[in-house]
């Protein structure tokens, strides 16, 4: 079926819906959370299947509908959102929205694509290991050349000389009437002067460059997975139990840190759930908590010492209500698959370049959102001349000078 036998829908309306909310999850090109959409609804045949997938996956997972259920065992049983809100209508004007972007992106110049592909990912990472590689082969080549050269001058020397005697004299050792220069070909590279500057700007560098390497990673901990002193399982948690993350991380969507839970949370369900595990019963020794008589013992109780992942220098303010509440950002956009780690560990660098790219290509989203809808009324009583104070645009927040 070609994509013209698809149902049609408004590409316009596709395109509000689709950036309120797919774009957490979804590029057009791009695996981010979920898969490319482009080229994954462009490839699907049945629309009617579509729209009750992007409605309510759970429904088709659960109703084993093997579509489905290829989908969500190749993504590693990932779950995504279910949008019973969407009618069928809205969900036609998402699909539209795509594959006429996904046309227009195969319809782009290969060789621009190309480029564009090549300074994205150049963008995204350090120094190119091929490029330090090359560089290296280069190196090598140059002196290989340099020493076929070396010895052809030296024949080139002799022819024009004719007499040996005009040669310098090298030292030799003598054994048992043999003479013998053990040091003839390094002494006579030592006197190409050539060479020695050539060796001398290679070291340079590969210094340098080893140097920016290493200098670009410092304190990059991306991949930290640290030992944590109780088996905290986020796959189970967030993933199988589906528990909201701020239903444990509630301060990300009021305040600054998302905070580390306390054991308080644990036991709203492991005073009755799973008391037999000895993780468990980490908690239980750490409050001071009998399972048994089911009281505390505040003079046994101790903190938990947990292991802190991510870490951002005291120079920096990041406030994560701003992007959970304001930015209705996911808690994946930076944490990566949470829900699929049985030890979580960093997923994003955290540099101040790869913060800097999210803000450049993340739009906003100001539609019914009460942060902008007060900057737009500010703004207005700005214009009309009217009084403005600093306590109307934040300033008496804790956070904004006790960070």
């Amino acid at each position: 079926m070609s994509l013209a036998a698809h149902a049609q829908g408004d590409a316009a309306k596709g395109e509000a819906l689709y950036k309120a909310n797919c774009t957490s999850c979804h590029k057009i090109d791009q695996r981010l959370t979920g898969p490319p959409l482009g080229s994954t609804i462009s490839s699907e045949t049945d629309d009617k299947w579509l729209i009750k997938w992007i409605q309510n996956n759970q429904a088709l997972i659960a109703a084993k509908d093997p579509k489905a259920l290829k989908i969500y065992n190749e993504y590693n049983q990932q779950g995504m959102n279910v949008f019973t809100n969407l009618s069928d209508g809205d969900v036609t004007n998402i699909i539209t929205y795509v594959r006429a972007e996904w046309k227009k992106m195969q319809a782009a110049p290969a060789a621009g694509a190309a480029a564009g592909t090549g300074a994205a990912a150049a963008s995204e990472t350090g120094p190119s290991s091929t490029l330090i590689l090359g560089l290296i082969g280069v190196i090598i080549v140059a002196f290989i050349i340099i020493l076929v050269l070396n010895r052809v001058i030296g024949t080139l020397e002799r022819v024009l000389l004719k007499r040996k005697d005009l040669l310098p004299e090298e030292e030799t050792v003598t054994t048992e009437g043999v003479a013998v220069d053990r040091f003839a070909l390094v002494k006579q590279l030592a006197k190409n002067k050539k060479l020695v500057f050539f060796l001398i700007l290679a070291g340079t560098v590969a210094l340098g460059s080893w140097s920016w390497v290493t200098m670009w990673n410092t304190n990059v901990h991306q991949g930290y997975q640290p030992v944590q002193p109780i088996k905290y399982s986020h796959e189970l948690h967030a993933g199988v139990m589906k528990i909201n993350c701020q239903y444990c991380h509630s301060p990300a969507y009021k305040g600054k840190n998302a905070t580390i839970p306390s054991l308080n949370i644990c036991m709203n369900c492991h005073k009755v759930v799973k008391t037999e595990s000895p993780e468990i019963h980490k908690i239980y020794d750490a409050l001071g908590y009998d399972p048994q008589t089911q009281k505390y013992d505040t003079t046994k109780a101790r903190p938990i010492q947990w292991v802190r992942i991510h870490n951002l220098p005291d120079l920096v303010y990041f406030n994560h209500s701003q992007h959970v509440k304001v930015g209705g950002l996911q808690c994946q956009t930076c944490h990566g698959p949470i829900q699929t780690m049985k030890e979580v560990y960093q997923y994003s660098p955290l540099t101040m370049k790869w913060c800097i790219q999210c803000h450049r290509r993340t739009e906003v989203n100001g539609k019914g959102n009460a942060y902008y809808d007060n900057i737009l009324k500010l703004h207005d009583k700005l214009k009309k001349g009217e009084k403005v104070t600093e306590a109307m645009m934040g300033g008496t927040e804790c956070a904004k000078c006790h960070y």
